[in-house]
């Protein structure tokens, strides 16, 4: 059993199983990726892979198996890759962050900007995608952190630091009847329609618990997964909106007007997660830091030294986390 094979068969698997397209991402032969796919199960003596003809078609209940603890093997050896390079060049190397658009958009530009002037040398690469993804990413080793506000809790896995708290705006167009209100109330919010987030994005969950509490049923007449999104079809008139209130760019956003609706809704809590075992190297301690600044390398270590969810809570309950 070779390493290179353990890779290969990860690759394939996370590349839907399409060979060719995993020999284009390891830059090597589909012949040679499918020779040594076979000889490993040759002597293991088992099928990772099931076959229609030369096409891979699912993972065998045995190569799942063995592909969860093949993924454990290259987290490991990209650990000590990771330590040695934290030894001999400090300031190079690479960061994969997984977060949604609201994130990407609006919270990390400013952070990115400040972590590459100080760490120049280091690739930054960006996915996108909903809570679940995300989550999935940094549990499986595709991402090193995610961050979001909701799903990372759904891995027990992954180590969650509280960054911030947040809460929403309700936009609507300067003619709007709810424009000139002081004070919005659920109730005025659901005589109108609604233009939101998709449930399971950007804290959504809380504003539908805030509207059943009071036995309203709001008319959601358009979901997206972007703040820009539901901003142009508010200005459209299809709705209000109900966006994160950093979202909100009063300079880009002129033609509307953002009405506070932090009384309105619970707070959410937006996290940065990253895989138990993960090596941190210096320059991801500073990323933390840049990003939510009460997280220290004390507090970070910590957190990675809690044995359960009790105790990892332990070590933020005298922290006020800022408002955003």
């Amino acid at each position: 059993m070779k390493l290179q094979q353990l890779r290969y068969i990860w690759e394939v698997a996370h590349h839907d199983l399409n060979v060719s397209q995993t020999a284009q991402f390891l830059y090597t032969s589909q012949p040679g990726i499918s020779k040594q796919i076979r000889l490993l199960e040759d002597e293991l003596g088992v099928d990772i892979f099931t076959r229609s003809g030369k096409h891979l078609t699912r993972v065998t209940p045995a190569g799942e198996a063995i592909l969860a603890i093949a993924g454990e093997i290259l987290r490991k050896v990209e650990s000590i890759r990771q330590i040695s390079l934290e030894y001999t060049d400090q300031k190079r190397g690479h960061l994969t962050i997984a977060t949604t658009h609201t994130q990407a958009r609006y919270r990390l530009p400013g952070v990115i900007q400040r972590f590459i002037g100080q760490y120049p040398e280091v690739a930054l690469h960006m996915h996108q995608g909903s809570p679940q993804q995300i989550a999935g990413m940094a549990a499986d080793g595709t991402a090193d952190f995610a961050i979001a506000t909701e799903a990372l809790e759904q891995y027990g896995d992954l180590i969650m630091l509280p960054c911030y708290t947040w809460n929403r705006s309700v936009v609507v167009p300067k003619n709007h009847p709810l424009a000139a209100r002081s004070e919005l109330t659920l109730e005025d919010v659901a005589q109108f329609p609604l233009v939101t987030y998709v449930f399971g994005f950007t804290g959504r969950s809380r504003l539908d618990e805030a509207f059943k509490s009071r036995g309203l049923t709001p008319r959601v007449v358009f979901t997206a997964t972007d703040a820009d999104v539901i901003k142009t079809y508010v200005r459209l008139g299809i709705g209000i909106g109900i966006i994160a209130h950093m979202a909100f760019d009063p300079e880009v956003d002129k033609d509307l007007v953002a009405l506070d609706a932090s009384h309105l809704f619970a707070p959410s809590t937006t996290s940065l997660g990253f895989r138990r075992g993960t090596f941190l190297r210096g320059f991801m301690y500073d990323f933390i830091k840049t990003f939510a600044p009460h997280l220290t390398r004390e507090r970070i270590d910590a957190a990675i030294a809690a044995h359960s969810r009790d105790e990892l809570a332990a070590v933020f309950e005298t922290v006020e986390l800022p408002v955003l």
